[in-house]
């Protein structure tokens, strides 16, 4: 395809799905010229760059989260819509986290789900640097809770560009660690308890206690202000 009749929307875009199957590692000039059809100079022509790249297809995944309006669900709901909304966009696109350790990702996309997002926590009370606290704790906890799954896909693009089995070195891997941890009583006993299928929280489950657990300690900011005098 001659630069003339590409766009950095489908370049964008392919890079994503590049992005999505391979990771950072897996994303090259040449690959995504193959992709589209056209030679890497092209491609090179309307992005510049891979790091360059790297930062328009992360900008665009951050475009997908949902922005409920506060004043109409309440700002609890909004805050965790837009957190779970955000926990799945990472999900579908595992590299990001990868590429926010070595790039500044900052650019439309990222600053309207930012900005949504303070003007969630200030419809529910906090000002200023509040507003900025409330916002980056909540995200801190998404990115956290994110991460072993991200590692997870990382670890299994990494194996398919090697040509490795995944599930046969998963299960090496996880029969290796649980014979560490039943060296320690506290991870032994969880094991155990862990054997029961009724036991251990699904995923979704714990995600959803956690949040709980930092909107609740956020909303008792609020309510344990003084009463204004007068």
């Amino acid at each position: 395809m001659p630069r003339d009749t590409l766009t950095r929307e489908q370049i964008v875009r392919a890079a994503i799905e590049i992005l999505d199957a391979e990771g950072v590692e897996g994303l090259s000039m040449r690959r995504l010229g193959t992709r589209l059809g056209s030679a890497a100079t092209a491609v090179y022509w309307h992005v510049k760059s891979k790091e360059n790249l790297v930062v328009l297809a992360g900008d665009e995944v951050w475009g997908e989260v949902e922005l409920p309006d506060p004043g109409e669900v309440g700002w609890r709901t909004a805050a965790t819509t837009m957190a779970h909304d955000t926990r799945g966009m990472i999900t579908r696109h595992p590299w990001l986290v990868t590429a926010m350790s070595t790039h500044l990702m900052y650019g439309p996309g990222k600053a309207r789900r930012d900005d949504h997002c303070l003007a969630v926590f200030e419809t529910a009370g906090f000002v200023g640097v509040e507003a900025d606290n409330a916002s980056q704790t909540v995200l801190t906890y998404v990115l956290g809770t994110a991460l072993s799954e991200v590692a997870d896909a990382a670890w299994r693009a990494r194996l398919r560009r090697n040509g490795g089995d995944e599930e046969a070195q998963m299960r090496e891997a996880m029969t290796q660690a649980g014979e560490i941890a039943m060296r320690f009583p506290r991870l032994r006993a969880r094991i155990e308890a862990w054997e029961d299928a009724d036991s251990a929280a699904p995923p979704d489950q714990s995600f959803e206690i956690g949040l709980k657990t930092i909107l609740d300690g956020l909303e008792a900011q609020l309510t344990a202000r003084p009463t204004p005098a007068g």
